[in-house]
Order: C-alpha cells, then sequence, then structure tokens
C-alpha cells in the first residue's frame, strides 16, 4: 500500500507545504500546479499514487499563496530553489501544467544543473521565453489538451521544435486542464514516458 504524507518546509522567509507519494531514494519528481489548483490536485488525481507505484518518489508543492503554503516575499524561482535544497531533491523531474509549467521552464532555464527532466502541460509564458528554448537540453514531455482554449497548441508545438530532447503528444478532446479531463491517458502517457526515459 502507497503511503501518501503532508509535511510543510520551512525556508528562510516562510513555509511550504507539500505532499508526497514513493519512497526517498527513488527518482524525484516536483509537481507544481495552475493557478486555480494546488497540491491536493495532484492526490486527488490519484498522480501522485500512480508516480509513486511506478516507482517514482513524487513531491507536490504548493506554492506560495496557493493550497496550504501561505503567501511569502520570496520569489517562485528562490522558492524552488531552496525547496529542493530543503529536500536534498536530486535532480527532478520538474513537472508543471499552465502557470506551474512557465514557472518550472523558467526555473530550468535558469537552473539547468539542478533539474533532470522538464513534463510541461498546457504552458503559458512560451512565447516570452522563445529565445532561450534551444538552450534547454533535459528530456522533455509536452503534453496538450486538444481543445484548450487558455494556451494556443502553436505554443506546444514551438516547444516540441525548440527543445532538443522534446516530445509533443496532444489529447483530443481535452481542454486547458488535459489531466482532468481524461486522467488515465494522462497517467499513460506520463508513466510510459518517465519509464523510457528516467528508468
Amino acid at each position: 500500500m502507497l503511503t501518501i504524507t503532508e509535511k510543510e518546509i520551512r525556508l528562510n522567509k516562510g513555509i511550504v507545504h507539500c505532499i508526497t507519494g514513493g519512497n526517498r531514494g527513488m527518482r524525484d519528481i516536483l509537481l507544481l500546479h495552475g493557478k486555480k489548483f494546488e497540491a491536493e490536485t495532484w492526490r486527488d488525481l490519484r498522480t501522485l499514487h500512480e508516480l509513486g507505484e511506478a516507482g517514482f518518489h513524487a513531491v507536490a508543492l504548493d506554492l506560495p499563496g496557493f493550497g496550504k503554503s501561505p503567501a511569502m516575499e520570496m520569489e517562485n524561482q528562490a522558492v524552488i530553489r531552496s525547496f529542493i535544497q530543503a529536500e536534498q531533491l536530486d535532480r527532478p523531474i520538474l513537472l508543471g501544467p499552465s502557470m506551474g509549467g512557465q514557472i518550472a521552464l523558467e526555473f530550468a532555464l535558469a537552473h539547468p544543473q539542478m533539474v533532470g527532466g522538464l513534463i510541461l502541460v498546457g504552458t503559458v509564458g512560451v512565447t516570452e521565453n522563445k529565445e532561450h528554448l534551444a538552450k534547454l537540453k533535459m528530456p522533455t514531455l509536452i503534453i496538450w489538451g486538444g481543445d484548450d482554449t487558455v494556451a494556443p497548441l502553436a505554443d506546444g508545438e514551438l516547444l516540441a521544435q525548440e527543445i532538443n530532447n522534446a516530445k509533443l503528444v496532444v489529447i483530443d478532446n481535452a481542454s486547458h486542464p488535459c489531466y482532468l479531463d481524461q486522467p488515465d491517458r494522462w497517467h499513460s502517457e506520463l508513466i510510459d514516458y518517465l519509464e523510457s526515459h528516467f528508468h
């Protein structure tokens, strides 16, 4: 039986809350969330369970001001850097949808040595980072809802074209949070990619 645990981590300017599935010592995956969601979303959807069962150490973080993490003065980039160091995550794979995808993308651009891989889902802010995408070398999975009206599919195609080691998967008949619309397909694509690239 997979154990899902919650805890609070003290950073130098505040506290963040996270939910973890899977065992330490397995490959680390750090899950961020979209603007309307929180770490709990990944537990409710059973993504933490699926990742833990597949042999990964999955950590879902509430960004400051979301879920159970109070707002704090640190920028998100500094929060993620401090959290990775505090939790001793080893070059985690960063997973982020929408706003969380933009944060993950920009963190990987700023700190490529700290990131082992990227999973970007309906990511916003792609064009703002367009000129730098070719710098990314880590394995990258891009997942998009075919009916996404928030982040255009063209942005997903741009990510796949510019990032050296990227794969684009389009989930037909799925909206912006495609993982909520089609969780079985989401988990299948996610686990297949992770097992082929990180086991």
